[in-house]
């Protein structure tokens, strides 16, 4: 990771791209105390001046003039651009948080991820579902799952149609699937239909882990509705969130449980054949997760930043945004298959 001191002077920071998502991070960054914007950089300088007098610092005409500047940037530009600007960047020794993916293609993710460790450089990859309230209120509980089932659809907003919706959408939930498993990919299933042009628009894929753990994903970019929902089954419990309402439902065992097993069993035995008294009340016992109401892109920038200024490792590092690239370039082979 990158050595910094840990004095009180703000730490600066930049950002490359100043689209939708660019535009997101100068702001959100603007508002970290400890943290000073020092400028942003695109391509049409106009579009960084603009961002750069509402959220402040300097529009610069030059990304090496940026980087004199800054000791951490967030790369926010089309994915195809990531691995040139991450490696000017962590050749530096400027630590960068690069929006998802994290490269175009496995080749380019794994040239990033092998940059950052042979430069001791801070990369982490904008997966910021992994910061969603519910998200992070279940990953409190450490439950280890055995079937996940993954919904996110949403009508067509005409942005990243450059690529299919496995690289556009369901890489969210690979990220946080893979994360959560905890296992190594064994098998992937998938069908996809193309629609709007060469690219899949609506995919469906099956992963088994080595550990045994199954995990269904479901994408459209075509629904007449917008919903993202995760479910995760594991022997301890039942987890429902909603990404879109950052909310969480928790089902746990109750007290009635082990009666209702003991009683099973003596059936089982041949001892009673009556199970009508049994109190179904209590079988199970249901509570909402506590879920904060930080925005999930605050949350992302003040783990980056943490991790720049602690040299801890950051949350979602560039080994798991390559290994989400990995899982959805197999994905895409097996649609074609």
């Amino acid at each position: 990771m990158t050595n910094t001191d840990t004095t009180s002077s703000p730490l600066p920071v930049a950002v490359i791209g100043c689209g939708r998502m660019g535009r997101l991070h100068a702001r959100v960054y603007s508002q970290i105390p400890q943290v000073k914007l020092v400028g942003v950089y695109d391509a049409n300088l106009e579009s960084a001046k603009a961002t750069a007098s509402e959220y402040g610092g300097e529009g610069f005409d030059s990304i090496d003039r940026l980087l004199d500047r800054a000791r951490a940037v967030t790369i926010a530009t089309p994915t195809t651009t990531h691995l040139a600007l991450a490696t000017a960047c962590i050749t530096r020794g400027v630590a960068c948080l690069v929006e998802k993916p994290l490269a175009k293609d496995v080749a380019e993710a794994r040239q990033i991820a092998d940059l950052a460790r042979q430069h001791n450089v801070t990369v982490q990859v904008g997966h910021i579902e992994r910061f969603n309230p519910a998200v992070r209120a279940m990953a409190r509980l450490n439950v280890a799952p055995r079937f996940m089932e993954v919904i996110r659809i949403s009508p067509l907003t005409f942005r990243s149609i450059d690529v299919g919706v496995v690289l556009d959408m369901m890489i969210h939930d690979i990220d946080i699937i893979l994360n959560l498993a905890g296992s190594p990919v064994k098998t992937v299933d998938a069908v996809g239909v193309a629609v709007i042009g060469e690219h899949e628009d609506v995919c469906n894929a099956r992963l088994t882990f080595d550990n045994g753990c199954v995990a269904n994903l479901t994408a459209s970019r075509l629904a007449l509705k917008t919903e993202r929902k995760l479910r995760v089954f594991s022997p301890e419990a039942y987890v429902s969130i909603d990404y879109q309402k950052r909310h969480g439902m928790l089902v746990r065992k109750g007290p009635n449980m082990a009666a209702v097993r003991d009683a099973v069993a003596a059936m089982k035995r041949g001892e009673t054949h009556d199970l009508s008294g049994l109190n179904p009340d209590g079988l199970v016992e249901m509570e909402e997760l506590a879920i904060d109401d930080v925005e999930p892109l605050r949350a992302e920038l003040d783990a980056f930043i943490e991790s720049v200024t602690t040299g801890q490792r950051p949350h979602v590092n560039a080994d798991d945004g390559l290994a989400a690239v990995e899982t959805a370039t197999r994905i895409v082979q097996a649609i074609t298959r």
